[in-house]
């Protein structure tokens, strides 16, 4: 790599470096990675286009993706598998994926509560494996998975994907570096309304024993994720969940939302006056927390809000300064810097020289995307499972979460402090 003579960092006190550009030398080389995927819903789909372009955005990579076999129980998922996505096979079983001997990466993109099993038998198969949080629907699942992919020595990741957005390594960089000083206060949510509608399907995402538990395990893991990123462990939590949407139409049995999805996904919408289920998972939640390092923070996540679409955000105030960043805004990065003659917060757009932000687009002020995190996500599991070294992001860091989440909902039991157990 190279850094970018003709492009002049910004000021010193917004703390950036200059980026680098990515070479058009090719690694001579490389170490061939067989990829089977099981489920190709959005995040199969997402994690195989992300395989499929890594080729044409990392050119210095030292690693060769190849798209072995795709497990999807539906028939025209698999059919899309190989036209669309270009996979060798497909199959409706997923344990053909973890027993190919041309797979060297099982990705898990299935829905919650199969995640342990697959991850167990593809670890003891001494495949890598990827998996889209959480790792299980329960933090019980979580550990059972770490445990096994510990004993059998793979490279584990878990999808924390908006670690990997430029601006937010940029951020923990800031923070790394002491620019903002000694942090005090953490805010972090994750709003979303994609639950707000009482018609929204039944889906398994609804239910504890499919999805495991609702906003704890599907949104609050990545904003409790990004906080240890930024900050660091947190030691002690006090919490409450709600439901506010206890019945939700029954999913049909045929699906209408596009090529290859049924219906039942938490995006489709049931019928009024139809039969209805109960919800048996929450759809908020909101804790307060201390942190190892002394810090405080709060934080809050939901489901049924109606207004924030996809609103996970945080903000770090520290001694010297304060940073802030929403990823409905993801290009953007708020940073206040109380040494600096200028009052206020600065916009710092993306662009070329943060992280991998030049691999999708140049210059500056360019937007990149959700697909590119993932891209870039896993480019870097890639470039460990090549190394034969460890992942961060990987399955300690889901365990780091369930350890949290579970004295959450005890909180949220016994209505009093917890103390995070580290497992």
């Amino acid at each position: 790599m190279v850094v970018d003579a003709e492009r002049p960092p910004l000021p010193d006190d917004l703390g950036r470096r200059p980026g680098d550009r990515m070479t058009a030398t090719a690694t001579a080389t490389r170490r061939r990675l067989g990829i089977g995927t099981v489920g190709l819903g959005w995040m199969g789909q997402a994690h195989s286009r992300s395989f499929r372009r890594i080729p044409a955005l990392f050119p210095d990579r030292t690693y060769e993706p190849e798209l072995v076999v795709c497990a999807d129980p539906v028939a025209e998922r698999r059919e899309w598998a190989v036209s669309g996505f270009g996979f060798a096979s497909a199959t409706d079983d997923w344990r053909r994926v973890v027993d190919d001997s041309a797979v060297d990466v099982v990705v898990i993109t299935a829905p919650n509560m199969l995640h342990v099993d697959i991850a167990v038998a593809a670890a003891a198969a001494g495949k890598a494996v990827f998996c889209e949080k959480p790792v299980g629907g329960t933090p019980a699942q979580a550990r059972t998975a770490a445990h096994a992919a510990a004993a059998a020595g793979v490279t584990t990741g878990v999808g924390y994907n908006y670690r990997w957005a430029p601006l937010v390594q940029h951020a923990a960089e800031l923070i790394r570096s002491g620019r903002i000083g000694t942090v005090t206060n953490y805010r972090g949510r994750f709003l979303s309304c994609y639950g707000a509608d009482p018609l929204g399907s039944l889906s398994w995402r609804y239910l504890v024993d499919e999805g495991g538990y609702g906003v704890t395990s599907d949104l609050l893991s990545h904003t409790i994720d990004l906080a240890h990123f930024l900050v660091g462990p947190i030691t002690e939590v006090v919490g409450l969940g709600e439901t506010f949407v206890r019945e939700r139409p029954l999913p049909a049995l045929a699906g209408l939302r596009g090529r290859g999805t049924q219906s039942g996904t938490h995006y489709d919408r049931g019928v009024a006056g139809g039969p209805t289920g109960a919800v048996t998972n929450e759809d908020w939640f909101g804790a307060i927390a201390r942190f190892e390092s002394g810090a405080v923070g709060t934080f809050e996540t939901s489901r049924t809000m109606v207004g924030p679409e996809s609103q996970n955000a945080f903000e770090v105030h520290g001694t010297g300064g304060s940073l802030a960043w929403n990823l409905e805004r993801m290009n953007e990065l708020q940073v206040y810097l109380a040494d600096s003659p200028a009052t206020g917060y600065t916009t710092v757009f993306g662009g070329e020289a943060y992280g991998h932000h030049g691999a999708f687009v140049p210059g500056r002020a360019n937007p990149i995307g959700f697909e590119d995190l993932v891209t870039i996500e896993d480019h870097h599991f890639a470039t460990a499972v090549a190394a034969g070294a460890p992942f961060d992001p990987g399955f300690d860091a889901a365990v780091a979460y369930v350890d949290v989440q579970e004295a959450l909902l005890h909180s949220w039991d016994t209505r009093t402090w917890e103390k995070v157990t580290t497992t």
